[in-house]
């Protein structure tokens, strides 16, 4: 093998294990955010700033590495960045080692012993128990939930955010320099891939260490009364980020080692020299090399920054790209939530189907896509056709997915009458009927019990319950008054007047949409995912060689800060609006939301990504409407030196005919004219290197 491919292999190999490293850490963070949040007993505005910091520090230093590190020996910079890497993993790890041992909440005092025959009377018993109503207990509780240990996860986090910095702008603009570039598109696939790959093991790794408790191996398991559904389990979240940051320190190893430059790989005899070409801008010349010093690069920086931002294709392109960012960001951060309250699937089961569906067919679409655009050599007008044709078909399948719905759960008191007519109430009193109004109940908790009949009762007191049996998950209620409010109503009550706990399962027709639902969205995650590296290889051929890593700094730069950041707020500010009950943090207050009305979810949620993705389809009209005039540009401005140099000779010799008063007959000029014609068509002999950046 010639050792320049070799290097090359070597490389790629080096760099897809990084991003399956980085992919693999930032999935499992995800995947963590809720173990940190009640392990920590932080408030959910907090636990998003602490997931927010790996963008933070991204942020702090893309610009100047992507720059800089352009000019300085890439492959250590990378090596340096697994490094931070993998200390911010260690250190978002750091705090379990010193806390102790985590005490969940319990209410085991107002609930009978095992071998005790004493029943609870849900709605005769005084609930204040639910509520912290001792001075000390509250005080203890805001010591603990606003401990400062949750710092070094903060700091960990952004740790890790730095690291990520140099991976992929020096990464990609290494191999895009000495690979060859009909291979680059196959290259930039298999580095999505394997970063695809990375999240799918990230969320299953994610879900097993949820369920396994956090103080394994110090505690007896045998001890503990619940399990990895109770809302206060907390999973072993510091296992991955261990996991993480070993594998980080792997990856590095072999960029301590690659050389700073390598020879061009030997062009292909096949390839048409357009598809290694970019589209340059107006009155763009090629400059000499200059030598580098550090001075010469920072007083550089602000020129470069200018010159990049002129070029109008480049722009569209950030435009695009943040409308698009948008809009993934937005679905897919809260895609198992709309999975959840749509559909009634589990938060643990709408993760593993996107990790073990959707992730897979992005991965493969990526593939695909890499291996249309080296099979048919695709210029960079063939390339932008590939990705508005995926992403016109790709929220054609996504406009399909509004027609995919389920009914709402029926939840007396929220989205029916205790009467069983259908009515959505955002009112709290609505909980309370005549049945339960002498019971004393809370209407700030939420403690489902699912009646015979397939109707959940907002908790056991709230159903008009008598009596229970049983202790822990097998406990069981009855004489609940409340379902005898269906007689002479819209459904018939049932003969047993006992509910259990926990909220009631959807129709099974539910379960048959959502199959639908699954198929499509697989289908579209592939058609979306095989426009991506065409997508890439669009801004690379846009942007001049000297401002490639700077080009593709700066649209990650922008990309996460407009991108990455705003979407989680304001999707999930819409969302919350949705929201029919709320929860009951421990110290008081507003929690988190625990049952939605599934209809204005569905329709706020597809409502945003629809706007965003089909302003994207726009933008993608004119960038490419935008490359159709560079390209005929830049064909008009190969051929007049040649033509022009033509038209020059005639005008000469009708002019010398003239001075010796020979006037030219017909036959002189149309042979004139035909002779610049065949000169016109003649392709241009160094055609082959003409540039194709803007």
């Amino acid at each position: 093998m010639n050792p320049i491919t070799e290097e090359i292999s070597l490389f790629l190999i080096s760099l897809s294990f990084v991003y399956f490293a980085k992919a693999f850490g930032g999935s499992y963070m995800k995947s963590s955010v809720t173990q940190i949040e009640r392990r920590f007993d932080i408030p959910s505005s907090l636990i998003g700033v602490i997931d927010g910091s790996f963008e933070i520090g991204n942020l702090l230093v893309i610009a100047f590495v992507s720059y800089f590190g352009a000019k300085l020996h890439r492959p250590r910079l990378i090596g340096i960045g697994c490094l931070i890497m993998a200390a911010g993993a260690f250190l978002t790890a750091l705090p379990h080692f010193f806390q102790g041992q985590y005490v969940y909440e319990t209410t085991l005092s107002h609930i009978p012993e095992e071998n005790s025959t004493e029943s609870i009377l849900p709605c005769l018993a005084n609930t204040s128990h639910l509520v912290i109503n001792d001075l000390s207990t509250a005080a203890t509780c805001e010591k603990e939930a606003g401990s400062s240990m949750w710092i070094y996860v903060f700091l960990g986090n952004m740790l890790r955010g730095i690291g990520e910095t140099p991976v992929m702008p020096l990464g990609v603009s290494y191999l895009d320099d000495y690979a060859r570039k009909e291979n680059t598109a196959i290259y930039l696939a298999c580095l999505q891939t394997v970063g695809i790959l990375g999240p799918v093991f990230g969320f299953m790794f994610g879900s097993f260490c949820a369920k396994i408790y956090v103080d394994i191996g110090s505690v007896d398991l045998e001890s503990i009364s619940i399990n990895h559904k109770d809302s206060r389990w907390v999973g072993a979240w510091w296992l991955g980020f261990l996991v993480s940051g070993f594998l980080m320190l792997l990856a590095g190893i072999p960029f301590w080692f690659l050389p700073n430059t390598l020879a061009k790989q030997c062009k292909s005899p096949k390839v048409e020299p357009e598809q290694g070409s970019f589209l340059p801008e107006d009155n763009t010349e090629e400059d000499a090399p200059q030598p580098v010093t550090m001075a010469a690069m920072a007083k550089d920086f602000a020129p470069s920054l200018k010159r990049l931002f002129s070029n109008k294709v480049y722009l569209l392109i950030i435009l695009t790209s943040v409308v698009a960012f948008n809009g993934f960001i937005g679905m897919i951060t809260f895609k198992p939530k709309f999975m959840e309250q749509v559909y009634g699937q589990s938060p643990s089961k709408a993760i593993f189907l996107i990790g073990s569906m959707n992730l897979p067919a992005v991965a493969v679409g990526v593939i695909v896509g890499g291996l249309v655009m080296k099979r048919f050599k695709l210029s960079v007008l063939g390339a932008a056709r590939l990705s508005i044709v995926s992403s016109f078909l790709s929220f054609c399948l996504l406009l399909i997915q509004y027609f995919l719905q389920c009914d709402n759960s029926e939840v007396a008191g929220l989205t029916m009458t205790y009467q069983g007519a259908t009515e959505v109430s955002y009112q709290q009193e609505s909980l309370l009927s005549q049945c339960n109004m002498g019971c004393s109940c809370s209407l700030k908790h939420w403690d489902p019990v699912c009646a015979r009949n397939g109707i959940t009762y907002a908790s056991p007191c709230l159903a008009g319950c008598q009596t229970s049996t049983g202790v822990g998950k097998e406990m069981e209620f009855h004489n609940c008054t409340c379902m005898q409010e269906l007689k002479g109503g819209l459904m018939a009550p049932p003969t047993n007047m006992s509910a259990i706990l926990g909220q009631c399962p959807r129709k099974s027709d539910c379960d048959r949409m959502f199959k639908f639902y699954m198929a499509v969205t697989v289908l579209g995650a592939f058609v979306s995912a095989c426009g991506g590296t065409s997508g890439y290889i669009v801004l690379l051929r846009s942007i001049h060689p000297d401002l490639k890593s700077l080009a593709l700094g700066m649209h990650t730069l922008i990309g996460r800060t407009l991108g990455g950041i705003p979407p989680p707020i304001y999707f999930g500010a819409l969302i919350d609006r949705t929201c029919l009950k709320w929860g009951l943090k421990r110290c008081g207050g507003q929690g988190a939301c625990r049952f939605y009305d599934s209809h204005a979810f569905r329709i706020t949620f597809l409502g945003l990504v629809y706007c965003l993705y089909g302003l994207a389809n726009l933008l993608w009209g004119v960038l490419y409407l935008q490359l159709s005039k560079r390209q005929k540009k830049l064909e008009l401005r190969t051929k007049p030196q040649y033509i022009g140099r033509n038209w020059s000779l005639f005008v000469k010799l009708i002019l010398l005919l003239d001075l010796f008063d020979q006037s030219p007959d017909i036959f002189t000029i149309l042979s004139m004219l035909l002779m610049q014609y065949s000169i016109y068509k003649i392709p241009m002999k160094y055609s082959s290197h003409v540039s194709y950046y803007e």
